[in-house]
């Protein structure tokens, strides 16, 4: 998922390795939605992790389910993230949804989705296949 390498910092541009130049990051945590471009998506996220402002902080996933159909598959993950941010602790949950093309390059993330756990959403730790 989203982790850093072993001096703590985080490669975001390892991120345009994984996406098709069009990828689309969906941010759906509540009644409203953020959509996102890579660059878009990068850039506060960076500012995030090298201002301080969140520390600590790692995801990794929980479970999944991949399905593959011919050039195009989809995952759904769900995923822990815990850290600091702006020194208050956190530790959560979330799922996310990820559409990926077989491109001449390997396969390569299209678009993501995600959503939070939170008051009102109590998501599964295990996806079954």
């Amino acid at each position: 998922m989203f982790t850093a390498d072993a001096d703590g910092c985080f490669d975001l541009e390892r991120l345009h390795e994984l996406f098709i130049p069009q990828g689309l990051i969906v941010k759906s945590c509540g009644a409203d939605f953020e959509a996102y471009d890579l660059a878009l998506f990068i850039a506060p996220r960076r500012k995030l992790l090298e201002d301080g402002t969140l520390t600590e902080f790692g995801e990794w996933e929980v479970s999944e389910r991949t399905e593959v159909l011919g050039q195009v598959a989809q995952r759904m993950s769900i995923y822990r993230k815990r850290g600091r941010l702006q020194g208050v602790p956190f530790d959560t949950h979330g799922v996310k949804s990820l559409q990926f093309v077989k491109t001449p390059a390997g396969w390569r993330i299209a678009a993501l989705a995600w959503d939070d756990e939170r008051e009102g959403l109590e998501l599964p730790r295990r996806l079954e296949g």
